[in-house]
């Protein structure tokens, strides 16, 4: 009988897993992210391409990411219980929308002759 390591069946797993690219979800952890991984597949009975979400939790060392960034990641040891995975790399930055400063609108006089 063959006595498998853990740390055998750790490195077959790691080779299996691949680099995907996300979205951001959710940044509310500390050094920790949430990605949506999109994946497309060909379904043989309705001959049509299916869209399916995974979300993986990922580690965010410096806390760059915001909800929206698009971003690589990487496999990597189990950091915790649902953590095996580390932000490689942001791809693109999310557009953060930035209403117009206050002091830009209250710096035009109003006319106010009655």
């Amino acid at each position: 009988m063959q006595v498998v390591r853990k740390a055998s069946i750790f490195t077959f797993l790691l080779r299996k897993m691949k680099t995907v690219v996300g979205m951001v979800i959710s940044n509310k952890m500390q050094k920790s992210v949430v990605v949506a991984v999109d994946r497309l597949f060909h379904h043989k009975l309705y001959n049509r391409y299916v869209k399916r979400t995974s979300k993986f939790m990922a580690h965010d060392e410096k806390d760059h990411c915001n909800i929206g960034d698009r971003v690589r990641l990487e496999p990597s040891r189990p950091l915790s219980k649902r953590k095996h995975w580390i932000v490689a790399e942001i791809v693109t930055k999310a557009r953060i929308y930035q209403p117009p400063s206050p002091s830009a609108s209250a710096a035009a006089p109003l006319d106010t002759n009655f």
